[in-house]
């Protein structure tokens, strides 16, 4: 199964700019390159901050931009979205029975299972009791099934000085929903946090950042004021199959210096 992981997308209006990056132009070069090359996805996931501010006029954009892919697509809230916007934009995305943008779905390769962590007026992520509940709900209907987790904040500390304080605001409950799934979390996807991270939690679940579509930061992971670089569009592609879980980083754009010949080995 392959997916394709956008995260920060952060659109506004058309023609608006942002730390000197025009998210508009960096999610259209993204999608053009997904369709050009994965055209044989079977999803394409967005983790969160979909719209920079949650302007209607944003989220009109980006199902305009999104249209022409031709497969699934899963959408996820971060904390610069508004839940009313969206879903007023996006009727037909899964909601649970609180209104929580949260879904499973179903694969020969285990259940995926997209969170909601937005609050509003919060930059960190918020997963509370009716959300936990839906979790561990979930987790128990995927049985024997290993388990692969969307959510646009990281629920592991990622040791980046800037996200102290925005990562996810739980008592690590998520997390240790997760680690007693008997059939084991394959692996949890995030956002937010801008730059590419991996890792494993103490329990032993590997983890990992996308890079966002739109702005960057320059990776400083002392400063609690880093750098903002506009960089190039970037994605993921994601496989899952019967080896687990890879996933693979692609940047729209970069410069091409030549071309390596095939390697036949030994």
């Amino acid at each position: 199964m392959k997916i394709i992981q956008l995260t920060d997308t952060h659109l506004l209006p058309p023609g608006a700019t942002i730390h000197g990056v025009d998210p508009e132009a960096h999610l259209r070069a993204a999608i053009a390159d997904i369709r050009e090359r994965h055209g044989d996805a079977d999803l394409v996931v967005v983790t969160g901050d979909l719209c920079n501010d949650g302007d209607p006029e944003a989220y009109a954009l980006l199902r305009d931009i999104l249209a022409p892919l031709p497969c699934d697509i899963r959408l996820l809230l971060g904390n610069h979205d508004a839940r009313p916007a969206f879903i007023a934009a996006f009727p037909e995305q899964p909601r649970d029975e609180n209104g929580f943008v949260q879904s499973s779905l179903d694969t020969p390769f285990g259940r995926l299972l997209f969170l909601d962590s937005h609050a509003p007026g919060v930059i960190g992520g918020i997963y509370d009791a009716p959300r936990l509940s839906w979790l561990e709900t979930a987790l128990a209907g995927a049985g024997e099934k290993p388990v692969t987790v969307f959510v646009h904040h990281p629920p592991v500390p990622s040791g980046i000085a800037h996200f102290e304080n925005i990562e996810m605001h739980d008592d690590g409950s998520m997390l240790q929903l997760l680690a007693a799934h008997p059939a084991g979390i394959r692996h949890i996807v995030f956002g937010h946090i801008h730059v590419p991270l991996s890792g494993t939690s103490a329990t032993g679940i590997a983890y990992s950042s996308g890079q966002a579509c739109s702005h960057k930061f320059i990776t400083d992971i002392d400063a609690p004021d880093p750098f903002w670089t506009a960089g190039h569009p970037c994605y993921r592609i994601i496989h899952l199959d019967a080896l687990g879980f890879r996933a693979y980083a692609a940047e729209v754009g970069e410069t091409r210096t030549a071309r390596a010949g095939p390697c036949a080995g030994p």
